[in-house]
């Protein structure tokens, strides 16, 4: 290969880590992602994804909602968004605020021609995907809405791969045609490791706007049924009304636009179920962080003073552990940084790191990648081991530690 291959080949990865660092810090300031999908079109999706936003922004929570359907983009449309253009900068993309809560975006606001067919493969809409996520300024959010496209394609794919510990909101119908497909959208969550939080069964019955009765248009329960056979979560079921469909015509989200009594019912039901299962997924993923203090007492660390130690390279965490730069020596105490040392290691060899730390105090490591031996060295002098951190600065390391909100991924091993 020539030099002006591999020089190409560098520029590349440089890019790609570049990248994968952006969205690493962009998902750290993110407590819960939801991917909204379904098996087929026409089973309300976009509408459901629509109306958990506003119903959890009705709530005080602070919600993005990203619109990943590449080819049918109608999130815009359905808030009455298609005129307004993101605030662009250099360092990103600010999205479309719908009310103080809520925000949006979508590759149909930054279109010039709204009717324009997007056609894109593969490659490409993964691309798109990354950087709804690297270049969009979301700031801190309790949630990230995701609205994929009907089906098992690049988009959910992109989205299970890139965004940790985002969950599956199902949608269906209750007729055996949606059934079908809702079965193979599970069994998809499986393969690619997705949690599910739950079905949801959209149109279970239809609202008639003169006498407000509720009556079944397709077959009862349907999704209730296959949640229990599939063994999913079922979240509850949403009755048809036609004001829904008109309010989305005209732009209007329908939970903050007078929404009927009983669909408002419904979907208030869906949304508290998704919140209290999002507080025990995070209060999940946070034990092992509970666990750390406790377990560093028992090594004879003096009340609540920790010394922590964060391999780094150009200003933020390095996944290569044993191939850093530096390490950032903080001594914690409570909550405050007491002091702050920047060293630099001695070079790499097996088994000195855990040696040199220890002799230095370290109580605990922050730290990307780290091979299983190297783990089990540093748990044998009684440090512990935090893996699969985001790549970002010491500063915002230690603020997510101490305040619980570190949310650390799998273990990138560099060996």
């Amino acid at each position: 290969m020539s030099s002006s291959c591999a020089h190409g080949s560098n520029a590349g990865n440089e890019s790609q880590r570049a990248e994968d660092a952006s969205i690493a810090k962009s998902l750290s300031r993110i407590k819960h992602k939801l991917l909204v999908m379904s098996g087929k079109g026409g089973v309300g999706k976009s509408s459901l994804a629509v109306n958990l936003a506003a119903g959890l922004s009705l709530k005080g929570y602070k919600v993005g909602l990203m619109d990943v359907d590449l080819h049918g983009p109608s999130i815009p449309r359905m808030l009455g968004l298609l005129q307004q253009t993101p605030l662009q900068q250099r360092n990103g993309i600010f999205p479309i605020p719908v009310n103080d809560h809520l925000k949006v975006i979508s590759v149909e606001v930054l279109m010039p021609d709204k009717d324009s067919p997007t056609i894109w493969r593969g490659p490409l809409k993964i691309g798109v995907i990354r950087q709804f996520i690297a270049d969009v300024i979301w700031g801190d959010l309790d949630f990230l809405i995701i609205d994929s496209p009907p089906g098992t394609g690049d988009e959910p794919l992109t989205v299970a791969q890139t965004i940790p510990g985002a969950q599956a909101v199902i949608v269906t119908t209750p007729q055996e045609i949606s059934l079908s497909d809702v079965r193979k959208s599970i069994n998809f969550c499986r393969q690619v490791d997705m949690p599910i939080m739950g079905l949801v069964e959209n149109m279970s019955g239809y609202i008639c706007p003169h006498c407000g009765q509720e009556s079944a248009i397709f077959k009862k329960d349907g999704g209730k049924q296959t949640a229990v056979s599939m063994k999913v979560p079922f979240l509850g079921s949403i009755p048809f009304d036609i004001q829904l469909m008109e309010k989305g015509d005209q732009g209007q989200a329908y939970l903050l636009n007078n929404p009927a009594p009983v669909v408002k019912e419904a979907l208030d039901g869906i949304i508290e179920k998704i919140i209290t299962t999002a507080n025990q997924s995070q209060k999940e993923v946070l034990q092992p962080l509970m666990e750390v203090l406790p377990l560093m007492k028992a090594t004879n660390v003096i009340s609540d003073n920790v010394k922590i130690a964060i391999p780094m390279a150009e200003g933020t965490l390095c996944n290569h552990f044993g191939h850093c730069e530096q390490f950032a020596l903080i001594d914690l105490q409570g909550k405050n940084i007491i002091q702050k040392v920047m060293v630099t290691p001695p070079p790499h060899e097996p088994g000195l790191l855990p040696r040199w730390l220890g002799e230095k105090g370290v109580d605990l490591i922050i730290a990307g990648g780290m091979g299983q031996r190297a783990v089990s060295l540093f748990n044998e002098r009684g440090i512990k081991v935090l893996t699969g951190a985001p790549q970002l600065n010491v500063e915002e390391l230690i603020a997510h530690y101490v305040n619980q909100t570190l949310i650390t991924g799998d273990n990138v091993c560099d060996h």
